[in-house]
């Protein structure tokens, strides 16, 4: 029967049931489209710093189009192509490689956006059955988002051509209901905008104010008001030799490296640089070792307190480990540092590895590279501005008191994301 689980009580009846070929046979949306294949899709020696936003699927993250960030070529260049011309109030749909994002187009400075082949618009021809906002929601529901996977092929890059996504079902009420459904969710998505643009300001005003602390623009005093005597900058293994930094280590290589096949449901953690999230490590996305094998390993056995630094593939994030186990391992793409706390606070390490003054040290090196990541020996090379131990904990306290703010921000952007999904699961059918 197609009518939903959670309804506005003014509504009754069944929806209509249809596929995308049916609405475009209808004439009710035009032709899905992507981008341009073969010799004249665009490169990257066309791109160009003003000109038409050529939007990729990496530019259709959390229901928006970041034409900010997307690349873009010249508008002589785009009016040759054939298609893919997307404008404002279309609705947007990666379809390869990056599976189900949605977004709407904004309004528009120019006259058009193109898309990449891996995106789709889809385009209303008559608001008097379909709005755009309710495809919008439609295409965000898990019923839709699992019918999508399910057409999809490709075993490492996921794809489901233009002539497949004609398949796909859809239903649809009446456009008055149409219309409250979708400004329903459209009010819980400026909240979640809200959020993230909270949490965005959140973030700048920590980086302002590390960039303020770290440079000594700002200085704080003692309890008694008198002055801090000077910063101690050192390389990091000068700090080990003087036992502030107590040990540092990553992951096992070689031998000792764990197979795919040896993971297991629960266990002991392994912990990876992807595994980093807002200064802490998301233990639901990291893969377990049964405690036979991990008690096997000879390094890169972390421990609470110690703070971890992503050094590999992914290198910068940074995050405090906190944990109730004995131990965790890490693989080689992350490192630990164990402080000493008599000489050097923790979480002053961590913000000062978070902060400008050593990011700058590590992209400095890197561009010289052709490899992403910092080693150990390397890391042993950066630099640390240390003060006394009282200053660090005043330091380490300021941002630590930003940083509980920015964390509060994220769980209730998480808990909104999970409301909004558990709407769309019980709004569509």
């Amino acid at each position: 029967m197609a009518t939903p689980k959670l309804r506005f009580k003014e509504f009754k009846g069944e929806w209509l049931q249809a596929d995308i070929q049916a609405l475009v046979d209808e004439k009710i949306i035009d032709k899905p489209m992507d981008g341009n294949h073969g010799e004249i899709h665009p490169t990257s020696a066309d791109y160009v710093d003003d000109g038409i936003p050529f939007v990729m699927a990496t530019d259709v993250i959390d229901g928006k189009v970041h034409l900010d960030k997307s690349k873009k070529i010249k508008k002589s260049q785009a009016d040759g192509l054939r298609k893919g011309f997307s404008v404002g109030g279309d609705i947007l749909l990666t379809h390869k490689a990056t599976i189900g994002n949605v977004a709407k187009v904004p309004e528009l400075k120019t006259p058009y956006i193109m898309l990449t082949p891996q995106v789709t618009y889809y385009r209303v021809l008559n608001k008097a059955k379909l709005i755009p906002d309710f495809i919008k929601s439609t295409f965000e529901a898990p019923i839709f988002q699992n019918e999508l996977l399910a057409l999809c092929t490709g075993a490492t890059r996921l794809y489901i051509g233009i002539s497949e996504q004609r398949k796909l079902p859809f239903s649809y009420p009446s456009k008055e209901e149409q219309t409250k459904v979708a400004a329903f969710l459209s009010a819980v998505d400026e909240k979640i905008s809200q959020l993230t643009q909270k949490y965005q300001l959140l973030s700048q005003y920590k980086q302002g104010m590390m960039q303020k602390l770290f440079s000594q623009q700002i200085r704080f005093k003692a309890d008694d008001g008198s002055e801090f005597g000077e910063w101690e900058e050192n390389v990091i293994q000068y700090f080990m030799d003087k036992n502030y930094i107590i040990d540092q280590m990553d992951g096992n290589h070689g031998e000792l490296y764990p197979k795919s096949e040896e993971f297991s449901e629960k266990g002991i953690p392994y912990i990876g640089a992807t595994d980093f999230s807002n200064g802490q490590v998301n233990f639901l996305s990291t893969k377990k070792l049964p405690i036979e094998r991990a008690l096997k390993f000879k390094k890169g056995i972390a421990k609470d307190g110690d703070i971890l630094f992503a050094h590999n593939a992914t290198v910068g994030p940074v995050a405090l480990l906190k944990t109730d186990l004995e131990f965790v391992i890490l693989s080689t793409t992350a490192t630990y540092y164990r402080c000493n706390p008599q000489k050097l606070k923790n979480i002053y390490l961590k913000s000062i590895l978070e902060s400008d003054y050593f990011k700058k040290q590590y992209v400095g090196i890197m561009s010289q590279s052709t490899r992403n990541q910092v080693p150990i020996t390397t890391q042993r090379k950066l630099k640390l501005l240390v003060p006394s131990l009282e200053e660090q904990t005043k330091i380490a306290n300021f941002l630590s008191a930003i940083d509980q703010k920015i964390e509060v921000v994220s769980q209730q952007i998480e808990q909104a994301k999970t409301w909004k999904k558990g709407l769309l699961q019980q709004m569509f059918v």
